[in-house]
């Protein structure tokens, strides 16, 4: 591809203001640990919702969720649910109160304010930071093998060059000047310059996808549409099986991927989905990028409103971009896919449509665009791991007493070394869905477990947690290397159990030991469960306590939630391929359940802080 003089400036003056606006704002991030990491709990919760919604627009995610909207149609909008997307709506709902109530800056530093400070606490200490690291890691490598697709693909310069007996394909090379370019700013700048970066990364992907969708929805029509889609392709709703049949189609090698998914079983994938998602939203986030946006708020009402912005601002320019891509990709591109035989790669649709439909000028600000998508989700992690290795490792167990600058140092070091862990891990990633599967279904299996037990049960100690997160993170790595061929979902269930197992054998090897700390972590959170004993103790020492009565206000506020963000991901598709009644229907509902989430949410947010 030729990119024009217009757009190849487009695209150096975005990565050079990113570059300089890392380094400006740096003097302000290097004060201590807490502003480095956290901003010094000062930025506001709409910045920080913008940052947490740039950071979810990756480049790898938009490609994987363009190219399953092209296979599955409508019914990949549940796809999704494997990660699961409504974990956000469990966050703001009530999740991000309780969080923030502690007011610490890691979620392994939070573990010791749920478990104390005996041996137990202390190996759960260690083990969710062994997590974080490794979660972190699998995140970068799945972040540079999607970066490196998107590259060569809208790109024109062959970068590939051999070094001996080694060969790096432009794909690598790309990915790594683009991880090294963002890694400058990152450590450079810490939280200031991911948010600030991320702000202005949110407005340039939301004005590329507005335009993306006038191109597109001016130019193909729903006959078009129709022409090229199999029978059900339309349809959001499904029965057991998928009933998806390509064969009649330009595309019929499409039944191959759908058949290498394992998703045929449609009813079985979604109840899966659907019990997978229930435990580990309630889990709550993972400790990273997520997590920190969330300590970072300045109050505990903040930290909810930042939940929400996220799903607000994001969801609809995203999903009009996603849709956008898919429609040009069947309508134009499917004879040229269907070329490729066997090896049709369906995670360049998105690449392709920028190459064939984008004209010159908006074709630079939206490959900007994409790589500021990147840049910034991969700059949240970035910035989110090493809080944990500096924080809860260095600060805690090796050296407690040294300057705020060394522990920042430190801080850039531990970056730069887990970007080329990850790196590394990139280089053997063969499979975008692959690694994402292996990621939100097997890894954060071994998560859920002990993670859900902490908030709701009284009884529930550092030793559980730490070999609930044991058992879990061996299980999770057993399926990966030795069951490789099974689809991750379906063993989540096992791992669950193999983790439980853990929790509970854990929990029971020894007596509470630390009553008194978990009195403290309830009198403070404040979290519903199963908190019997403690709760009669807390309200004898304070009879001015009042406990949590809120869980079915909480439970029918994640269920409206859930139906509030499947709107907000269906509208722009509908939108999209002329499904205007479909459409229509999905905007009543998005108006009700607002409606819904503003009178019995937004409006009680004040006694949060109470």
């Amino acid at each position: 591809m030729t990119l024009s003089f217009l757009d190849i400036s487009i695209i150096i003056t975005y990565i050079v203001g990113i570059l300089f606006l890392g380094f400006y704002i740096s003097k302000k991030a290097s004060k201590d640990l807490q502003s480095y990491f956290l901003g010094g709990n000062k930025m506001k919760w709409y910045y920080l919702g913008l940052s947490n919604a740039s950071g979810m627009f990756d480049t790898s995610g938009t490609m994987w969720t363009v190219s399953i909207l092209f296979i599955y149609g409508l019914k990949s909008a549940w796809i999704p649910w494997l990660w699961p997307v409504w974990n956000q709506v469990f966050i703001f709902v009530y999740l991000a109160i309780w969080m923030r109530r502690s007011g610490v800056m890691t979620g392994a530093q939070w573990i010791t304010f749920r478990f104390g400070d005996g041996k137990g606490a202390k190996l759960s200490h260690i083990i969710i930071v062994i997590f974080a690291v490794i979660s972190v890691i699998g995140f970068i490598a799945y972040f540079f093998e999607g970066i490196g697709k998107y590259c060569t693909s809208i790109l024109p310069w062959d970068l590939s060059f051999n070094i001996g007996s080694w060969h790096l394909t432009s794909e690598s090379v790309y990915s790594l000047i683009i991880c090294l370019l963002t890694t400058l700013y990152t450590v450079k700048g810490g939280m200031y310059s991911v948010v600030a970066t991320e702000v202005l990364q949110f407005f340039i992907m939301s004005i590329s996808c507005f335009a993306i969708g006038y191109i597109t929805y001016t130019s193909v029509s729903a006959e078009q549409v129709r022409a090229v889609v199999p029978h059900g392709w339309t349809d959001l709703f499904f029965g057991w099986n998928l009933d998806l049949d390509w064969s009649q189609t330009a595309l019929p090698n499409v039944n191959n991927k759908i058949a290498a998914d394992g998703f045929g079983m449609f009813g079985l994938l979604f109840m899966m989905m659907l019990f997978k998602g229930i435990f580990a939203s309630i889990a709550g986030p993972v400790p990273s990028y997520d997590m920190q946006r969330i300590l970072s708020a300045r109050t505990p009402s903040e930290a909810a409103k930042v939940g929400i912005s996220t799903i607000f601002v994001m969801y609809i320019p995203r999903y009009l971009m996603v849709a956008s891509f898919a429609v040009l990709g069947l309508v134009y591109l499917g004879p040229e896919m269907g070329k490729m035989g066997s090896n049709i790669d369906f995670e360049k649709v998105l690449p392709l449509s920028i190459n064939r439909f984008v004209p010159s000028g908006l074709k630079g600000l939206m490959l900007a665009g994409f790589l500021s998508a990147f840049m910034c989700t991969f700059s949240a992690f970035v910035n989110a791991a090493p809080a944990y290795i500096v924080n809860d490792i260095y600060k805690k167990y090796i050296n407690p007493h040294a300057s705020d600058k060394a522990y920042v140092r430190l801080s850039i070091i531990s970056s730069i070394l887990l970007v080329f862990v990850g790196i590394i891990f990139g280089f053997n990633a063969s499979s975008l869905t692959k690694l994402t599967l292996w990621l939100t279904s097997a890894l954060y299996g071994g998560y859920v477990a002990s993670n859900v037990l902490k908030w709701i049960w009284w009884r529930f100690t550092g030793n559980g947690y730490f070999w609930g997160m044991l058992f879990g993170l061996i299980a999770s790595t057993t399926k990966l290397f030795v069951f490789p061929e099974i689809v991750d979902i379906y063993v989540f269930p096992v791992i669950l159990l193999v983790s439980m197992i853990g929790c509970i054998v854990g929990t029971y090897i020894e007596p509470l030991t630390n009553r008194e700390a978990v009195k403290d972590f309830y009198k403070k959170t404040r979290p519903w469960g199963f908190w019997g004993p403690i709760k009669k103790e807390v309200m004898l020492e304070d009879p001015s306590f009042v406990p949590n009565k809120d869980l079915k206000r909480d439970a029918a506020n994640v269920v409206v939630g859930i139906v509030w963000q499947m709107a907000q991901v269906v509208i722009p598709i509908y939108f999209m391929i002329r499904e205007n009644t479909q459409m229509v229907i999905w905007c009543a509902v998005l108006i009700l359940t607002s409606a819904w989430l503003k009178k019995f949410w937004w409006d009680r947010l004040k006694e949060a802080d109470v």
